[in-house]
Formats: structure tokens, C-alpha cells, sequence
């Protein structure tokens, strides 16, 4: 046994790990306690294009879109990712489940990869990011714990932030709710309105890059949004956050921290102004 401990912390003081985790912003943000519990004496993260500025305490980061893991055993296995790849000591990867040709494929050229479930099961009622968490500790055997934390120089300024959209339009609170709140809150302090690159709105504010997005984030006094990557970025960040939710179960999926307020109902329409006014009251 004491053979076996010895040599667990030598792999993770030397070795070379990959971890390989796809997904939209948020599924990200959540996963970033659990990446960092997986360090070894080099870590590399894959991930999706966005997501690569967030990695800020691996040796390096790339989009999984530039390594050619997605065309994997398309074009033969003598290709340059197979040997990048098989560079590595350690490979834990939550791609690969919607892959079943992909995770056969590893096993038949020896890699040594360790595959885990992309998402927690449907009603466990485990927050995500301890899911995560759990993933990790059953491979290094270290008592990990911890919240998405993006560390940012930024100070705090007297502005609020809306971001009004989600990847998805059922998870959108109603526009003109977001306007008659900020309308409330601009006789408090000034409201900026936030949105992505390809989001309708405005004199919105873009910020492409989500490092620097984090950060500008992390300076407002107050961040509103929905269910979103978004969202959990700007509490990832340290950002005061009132989040709202509607069918997305908020007890697995709401941003985690310590300024975090959450507005939940079955039916978003069913959610008043009032009531999420009386959560930035918490807060401000």
C-alpha cells in the first residue's frame, strides 16, 4: 500500500496529463475545480475555442478544434494527433460519449485514456461542479474541493450589468421584464447591458474574448442574467449575481459563490420583476 501511495505522487509530480473537455461556456465553467484537481507535473487542457482563454493555471490550453481530435479515425491512426496523444502519461476526457467508434478506437491503439460522463444523471440532485469534483478525486485520490474561481486585477465599479440571452431561448426571461428592471435599477446605479458577438442588442457591450470578458465582469457592482455560461462566468469572476432560472433544475446548474442569488420557477413567465429586485436588494 505504501509502494502504491509513493508512486501515485511521483506520476502526479512528473507525469504528463491530458484533460480533454468539450462543451458550451457554462458545462466549462463548472468542470474548472475539477481540471485543476487533475494537475500533474504537466497539464494540458483541450477544449472548446472559447473556453481556452479560462485556463489560466495548466501549461497550456488548446482548442480541440486545432489538434484534429475531431476527425480522429477518419483519416487513419498515423496522424499527428495519435502522437500527440500518445505523448501523454494520463488522459482524462469527458469527450468522447456521443463516440463510441472514439473511445473504441483508444482502446485499440493502447491510449491511455480514462473516460467520464459529460453530465451528472438526471435527477441525482448533486450540485455539478461537486459531480465534477468527485470525477477528479477518484483519480488523483486528493480531497479536492473548491468553487469556479477566474482570478481578475479588475476593481469594483458602480455599474450594473444585464445579460439577457442563454444559449438557448426557452431559458430567456423576457426582455421587457430585464427593461423595467433596469429601469428600477438605473435610479440606483448606471446599467450596462452585455451581449455576445451574434446576440441582437443595441449599444450592448462585447467583449469576444472571456478572459477579458471575466474581468470586466468582475468590476460591476451587480451582474443579471439567465441560466447561462454567462452567468456563471460573471460569479466565476466574483461578480454579486442574481441568476434566473426556469425548467434547468437551479439545486445541479445555478453558479455557485458566496454573492450568488437565485430566482427560480417552473414557467419564467411565472417570475415578476419584484421578485427579482428583491434579490439585488440582498446584494447591493
Amino acid at each position: 500500500m505504501l509502494e502504491r501511495a509513493y508512486y501515485l505522487v511521483v506520476d502526479e509530480l512528473t507525469g504528463r496529463r491530458l484533460v480533454i473537455r468539450p462543451g458550451a461556456i457554462g458545462d466549462f465553467i463548472v468542470s474548472l475545480p475539477a481540471i485543476e484537481c487533475l494537475r500533474a507535473g504537466y497539464l494540458e487542457v483541450w477544449t472548446a475555442t472559447d473556453n481556452v482563454p479560462l485556463v489560466r493555471f495548466a501549461d497550456r490550453a488548446v482548442s480541440i478544434s486545432s489538434t484534429g481530435l475531431d476527425t480522429l479515425g477518419y483519416f487513419g491512426t498515423d496522424v499527428p494527433v495519435v502522437r500527440r496523444l500518445r505523448s501523454f502519461d494520463s488522459i482524462v476526457s469527458w469527450y468522447g460519449a456521443n463516440r463510441p467508434e472514439f473511445r473504441r478506437l483508444c482502446g485499440e491503439l493502447g491510449l491511455p485514456v480514462q473516460f467520464l460522463p459529460a453530465l451528472p444523471p438526471e435527477g441525482c440532485g448533486v450540485h455539478a461542479v461537486e459531480f465534477y469534483l468527485e470525477q477528479a478525486r477518484s483519480i488523483t485520490h486528493r480531497a479536492c474541493s473548491g468553487l469556479p474561481r477566474i482570478e481578475c486585477a479588475a476593481r469594483r465599479e458602480k455599474f450594473a450589468v444585464i445579460h439577457p440571452f442563454s444559449g438557448s431561448p426557452k431559458k430567456n426571461w423576457p426582455i421587457d421584464r430585464y427593461r423595467e428592471l433596469a429601469q428600477r435599477l438605473e435610479k440606483l446605479l448606471p446599467v450596462k447591458w452585455c451581449a455576445g458577438p451574434e446576440e441582437e442588442l443595441p449599444g450592448a457591450v462585447r467583449i469576444e474574448n472571456l478572459y477579458d470578458l471575466a474581468c470586466w465582469l468582475s468590476s460591476a457592482s451587480l451582474y443579471v442574467g439567465n441560466d447561462s455560461g454567462i452567468t456563471h462566468l460573471a460569479a466565476a469572476a466574483g461578480a454579486p449575481v442574481v441568476a434566473i432560472f426556469g425548467a434547468s433544475d437551479p439545486n445541479v446548474w445555478a453558479p455557485s459563490g458566496p454573492n450568488v442569488e437565485v430566482v427560480s420557477a417552473s414557467s419564467l413567465q411565472a417570475i415578476q420583476v419584484n421578485s427579482v429586485y428583491a434579490r439585488i436588494s440582498r446584494l447591493l
